[in-house]
This record gives structure tokens, sequence and C-alpha cells, in this order.
């Protein structure tokens, strides 16, 4: 079981950081750099989700340009906002 969790972390890892937009390399590949190894299955199973998603929709989500859909408003979201608020201060 343990084996299997840190397969998954790795690939999501490499995922974060090979997004294809660098805005979105960045702010995925801190998060899961920062945050990966203490994730939970449920909390793995949200970002593998939301990995599923284009990186502009991910992007408008995070930044407040879109509203978030009910289905991706959750733990790893709301972290991913915060974190993105961090890196915009000075």
């Amino acid at each position: 079981m343990r084996n299997c969790l840190n397969v998954r972390r790795r690939r999501l890892r490499y995922r974060c950081w090979h997004r294809g937009s660098r805005e979105a390399d960045l702010l995925l590949g801190r998060f899961a750099d920062n945050n990966i190894e203490q994730l939970d299955e449920s909390a793995l199973t949200q970002l593998e989700n939301l990995l599923d998603q284009p990186d502009p929709d991910i992007w408008d989500w995070i930044v407040g340009r879109q509203p978030i859909p009910m289905k991706h408003n959750h733990q790893i979201m709301q972290r991913l906002k915060s974190l993105s608020i961090q890196l915009k201060k000075p």
C-alpha cells in the first residue's frame, strides 16, 4: 500500500511540474514539492482529478477569474489558492 502511494506521489509531482504552461508548472510544481508527501489518498485523488483539467481553466479558478466548479472546490483547490496569494506577496 505504501509503495502504491509513493508511486502515485512521484507521478503527481511529475505531472505538476510538466503541465505545458510555465505559470501552472511553477504553481502546481511548488505545491507538489511542499505538500505531496503529506497528502492522503483522498487528497491525491482530488489532485489527480484536478490535473485532468486544462491549465487555463485551473489557472482561472485559482486566480478567481472563473468560479470553481463544485467538483473541484475542495481542499486541494483551497490550498492552491492560498499558495497563489502567498506567491504574489512581495
